[in-house]
Parts: structure tokens; sequence; C-alpha cells
């Protein structure tokens, strides 16, 4: 693949309980091509794996959320799970962290309940997007356009349903985080 990210760093927040596919195929084709991504959590070693409802791998946290500068990264990954985006949505830390990027136009990818955490940081308002089905009423309540859509893009913002929508979300992610900032409308 080409390196069409080189020098470009990548988070990708989460915590315990996302589902696994959504951080580790998102993450092989951005170090792939040429990203630097980088697991960033509130949990200070550790973060665990799920496949759909029972435990999978455990993932060693490259930045702790605590002295994770949003400033330092390009562009940012919010896999989903259930728990996962569930937990960050009430982290404070984890809300500020995700407004950087809302508010800076960095590129945001977002799969399955990921997109849950950007209602709490102000980013859906005003946004066409997908998620997870049980999600569609939570992201139309604070703003939102939902469609039933394997992939959708939205100035800078990728979002998709389920890990079946995995090659299109990889795909439209690499293309808008090469791309860079966009306006915010």
């Amino acid at each position: 693949m080409q390196a069409k990210l080189l020098g470009k760093r990548v988070a990708i927040l989460v915590s315990d309980g996302f589902e696994q596919i959504e951080l580790t195929d998102p993450r092989d084709a951005l170090t792939g091509a040429g990203a630097e991504a980088k697991i960033v959590s509130p949990r200070p070693r550790e973060v665990q794996g799920w496949h759909h409802d029972e435990k999978a791998d455990r993932f060693a946290v490259d930045v702790a959320l605590k002295g994770a500068r949003p400033e330092d990264f390009d562009a940012l990954l919010l896999p989903g799970g259930v728990m996962n985006p569930d937990t960050l949505r009430i982290d404070a830390d984890a809300v500020r962290f995700i407004s950087h990027f809302v508010t800076s136009g960095k590129p945001i990818a977002a799969i399955c309940h990921g997109p849950w955490t950007l209602i709490e940081a102000g980013g859906v308002a005003g946004r066409r997007m997908t998620s997870y089905k049980s999600i569609k009423s939570d992201l139309e309540n604070a703003g939102a356009t939902w469609v039933d859509e394997a992939v959708v893009v939205d100035r800078g913002l990728v979002t998709s349903r389920n890990p079946g929508d995995l090659e299109a979300f990889n795909k439209k992610m690499l293309e808008e985080f090469a791309e860079g900032r966009h306006a915010r409308a």
C-alpha cells in the first residue's frame, strides 16, 4: 500500500470493552499507509478488547489520556463496542480530547457505537452520519441526519455501521485522514 499517511499521527481512543476488530483492522490499515497509530486511553496500562459479547485480547496503552495532548495528533479513530463509548462519553477528559478534533476540523473516523462519544463532544449536529442502528435515535436527537449506509463521509467525519462495513470504512478513513483538516460548517 502506498504510504499516503507517512508522518501522520492518529489517536485511537478506547477504554475497556471496545469491539476488537474495530480497532485492529483500521489500525492495520493506518500503519500500512504509513501512519503512526497510538492507543490513547483513560486506562493506565492495558485495555480489554471484546469479540461481540466475549472478552478477546488485551492491548497495551501507548498514551495515557491524562497526559495526552490532542494537538500532537492529526486524526482520531473511535472504535465501537457498547461498553467502550459508553464509558468514554461520561469521562470529562475523553470528551475534551474528542472536542479538540471536532472544533479544529481534524478528521475523525467512528464506527458502530463509536459515534456515541461524538454526541457529548458536540460533534454531530448538522452532520450526515451512520452508526449501529441502536443509537440512531440518539444521533438524530442530537441533530444528526442518520442514514443506513455502509460508510458516510461528511466534512472529514467518517462513520460506519458495524464490522461488516470495515472495508469501506477503512478506505474512506484513509482518504479523509490523508486530506487533513476540514472546514467546519
